[in-house]
């Protein structure tokens, strides 16, 4: 039987273990133990955004998360104004009720490591011809619709063809393209109601059946080919969790016997029931995209106390973190996602993040604040630290949604035939 040689290794030649200085070895063990082991614990912790998001480009194609960035100057004019569109709600329309400076329309969002293309109209319009796209949520949601609207009118304005003065469900048709838009309002994404038009706070309490469909949208989507969901601030008023029609709690209910869950604790039931309604729609064949939780920015007091948001300049990442509330209402979303997407690919469904939170976290300088109606006008929301001036930084999320309708397209044409000899293409 042949005796073991010693193992060798990489010093030097015929060098080994035994033979080996103690000092090389101890010099080895440290570069173990504060180098390469925590890296690699930190790798299978904290997976990167590329690698573990759909919305991303894959990591053979790009490394770059287009979501992490920061926003940086932009000489050039908005690509749109208040004069030149008239989608623009009118809580939004910033200049038009005298706010005085125009800078927080003048940045951009720089991804690190790549750029971001600024929005192309007319590519746009080409890539969605003859198909159909809805925003199901609420105002916020909307707030992004109209600016679609908006920076696709440099090439064409839509006709309505909802036939219903009913803002809450719209649907309009770009005729050259035969494009369809729709949007869907569903402030809380399932079944609610008001329960009491005054509420502890004054501003209403809701009835919210957490595991009940809205069918006032669910019944409506499934032929749409793009769907693009989200919900946020309505869950920050009075609400009385519902489930099997019985009540389990509440948020800021302030009711004796009913145990508050936190306004996340709903939030997550809502987005689960609502993708739960997407997954189980027979005929829907369509991409689902999340957008993420916009956070306001309220300074000195709550949105009902006097609070406002009058900075004139995004924060970089160094100055803001999201946490508290805001977090937890995102980490409940993102993981919901996460569930739906793994169910959703059973079926062949696609789902898609369009991630917009920290992007919005660094821009308290976007808000209507109090120029989104007249001084003398009695209004719920006297200072609008929710919604985003039009123009302005709302903008940038339609550019991150024709990135990744690009993206789709690309991996559509990776998956269709070839014409000549049916076999797949390949880039």
């Amino acid at each position: 039987m042949k005796k073991l040689q010693a193992i060798e290794l990489p010093f030097g030649k015929n060098q080994t273990l035994h033979k080996t200085p103690k000092i090389i070895l101890l010099v080895i063990l440290t570069l173990l133990l504060f180098t390469i082991i925590p890296l690699y614990c930190r790798s299978l912790a904290f997976p990167s955004t590329l690698e573990s998001s759909s919305s991303t480009h894959d990591s053979a194609d790009k490394k770059c998360d287009v979501f992490s960035g920061e926003w940086v100057p932009n000489s050039e004019a908005p690509y749109y104004t208040n004069t030149t569109c008239w989608a623009i709600h009118e809580h939004q329309n910033c200049m038009k009720y005298g706010r005085p400076n125009t800078e927080f329309m003048k940045w951009r969002w720089k991804p690190y490591g790549c750029e971001l293309p600024i929005f192309n109209a007319s590519q746009f319009l080409e890539l969605l011809r003859g198909k159909s796209m809805a925003f199901v949520g609420d105002s916020v949601g909307r707030n992004q619709m109209q600016s679609l609207i908006c920076l696709l009118s440099r090439v064409e304005y839509p006709i309505d063809v909802s036939y219903t003065p009913d803002e809450q469900f719209k649907r309009w048709n770009y005729t050259t393209y035969n494009f369809t838009l729709a949007t869907f309002w569903t402030p809380h994404l399932v079944n609610s109601n008001q329960a009491d038009p005054i509420g502890p706070t004054h501003n209403g309490l809701f009835n919210l059946y957490l595991d009940e469909f809205d069918q006032q949208w669910t019944t409506q989507i499934d032929q749409f080919d793009y769907l693009i969901i989200s919900s946020g601030h309505w869950f920050f008023r009075p609400l009385i969790f519902y489930e099997n029609r019985r009540v389990v709690g509440c948020y800021d209910c302030r009711q004796p016997n009913l145990t508050d869950l936190t306004n996340y604790y709903g939030y997550r039931k809502a987005f689960r029931t609502a993708f739960k309604a997407i997954n189980g729609l027979k005929n829907y064949k369509g991409v689902t995209f999340l957008r993420t939780f916009a956070p306001s920015h309220f300074e000195n007091g709550t949105w009902d106390k006097g609070g406002n948001c009058v900075r004139q300049r995004p924060f970089r990442n160094s100055e803001i973190a999201l946490e508290g509330d805001h977090l937890e209402l995102y980490k409940a979303q993102v993981e919901e996602f996460r569930v739906a997407e793994r169910e959703g690919r059973k079926r062949g469904l696609k789902f898609r993040l369009l991630d917009t939170t920290q992007a919005m976290l660094l821009r308290p300088d976007g808000h209507p604040s109090r120029f989104g109606h007249w001084p003398h006008e009695n209004v719920t929301l006297y200072n609008d630290c929710v919604h985003w001036c039009l123009p302005g930084p709302i903008d940038a999320w339609n550019d991150f949604l024709l990135e990744m309708l690009k993206m789709e397209d690309e991996r559509l044409n990776e998956e269709r035939p070839s014409s000549s000899d049916g076999r797949l293409r390949v880039r």
